[in-house]
C-alpha cells in the first residue's frame, strides 16, 4: 500500500516537474520571439514564468541549456527507421527524413524564435559542448556509425568531416529561411541541399 502511495507521489512530482519546465521554456520562447537574444536573461525568464531563481537551476544549467531543451520536444522519430538500412539509397533517404522531420518543428516554433535561436551568442549550438539530447546531428552520426561499421556505405569522407557538412547545411538552411522571414521553400531546399550532398559523398 505505502509503495503504491510513494509510486503515486513520485508520479505527481515528474508531472510537476515536467509543467515547470514547459512553462520555463514557454516564457524563454515568448521572450525571443518579442524581444530577442539580448534580452533573454535568467531574471526575465524567471519573471515571465513566474518561478523562482532556485527552480531554473533545477531544471536547467544555463539559459543555453534551456535553449536546448526545445530539442527534447521535437516529434520523435521512429525508432524502427533508424534500423539499418537496405542500401545507400535507403541511408541516404533516412537521413533527409529526419531533418525534414527538423523542419517541421522549425516551422511550429516559428521564424522568430528561430531567428533568435540561431545566433552565435546561443551556446547550446555548439557541436563541442551537446548534452546527452538527442539533437537530430547526434541522431544521424550515429545512424551513420552504424551504417558505416556495416559496411553498408562507404563514404569519401570521415564520420567527423560527415557530421559537420551535414551540419553547415541544415544551418545554411535554417538561415536562409529566417533571413527571408519564412518565405522559401524550406522543407524543398533542405530535401534537394542535403540530397545532393549526399549524392556526391556515398
Amino acid at each position: 500500500m505505502n509503495q503504491i502511495c510513494n509510486d503515486k507521489e513520485l508520479s505527481k512530482q515528474q508531472l510537476k516537474s515536467k509543467e515547470t519546465k514547459a512553462k520555463i521554456f514557454k516564457a524563454a520562447r515568448h521572450i525571443l520571439q518579442k524581444k530577442g537574444y539580448e534580452e533573454l536573461s535568467i531574471k526575465n525568464i524567471c519573471e515571465e514564468a513566474g518561478v523562482s531563481n532556485g527552480s531554473f537551476y533545477h531544471h536547467f544549467k544555463t539559459k543555453d541549456d534551456l535553449l536546448s531543451y526545445y530539442i527534447e520536444e521535437q516529434p520523435s522519430i521512429n525508432p524502427d527507421l533508424l534500423d539499418l538500412p537496405a542500401d545507400a539509397a535507403d541511408a541516404k533517404e533516412t537521413i533527409i527524413y529526419v531533418y525534414i522531420n527538423y523542419v517541421r518543428y522549425c516551422k511550429e516554433l516559428g521564424v522568430e524564435f528561430m531567428s533568435n535561436y540561431y545566433t552565435p551568442k546561443n551556446q547550446s549550438l555548439n557541436p563541442l559542448i551537446r548534452t546527452e539530447r538527442s539533437y537530430p546531428i547526434i541522431t544521424v552520426e550515429n545512424y551513420l556509425k552504424k551504417c558505416i561499421d556495416a559496411k553498408l556505405i562507404e563514404p569519401a569522407h570521415s564520420l567527423e568531416s560527415l557530421s559537420t557538412d551535414i551540419r553547415m547545411i541544415v544551418i545554411g538552411n535554417v538561415f536562409e529561411w529566417c533571413l527571408k522571414q519564412g518565405k522559401t521553400d524550406f522543407e524543398g531546399n533542405m530535401r534537394r541541399s542535403l540530397r545532393t550532398y549526399l549524392d556526391g559523398v556515398f
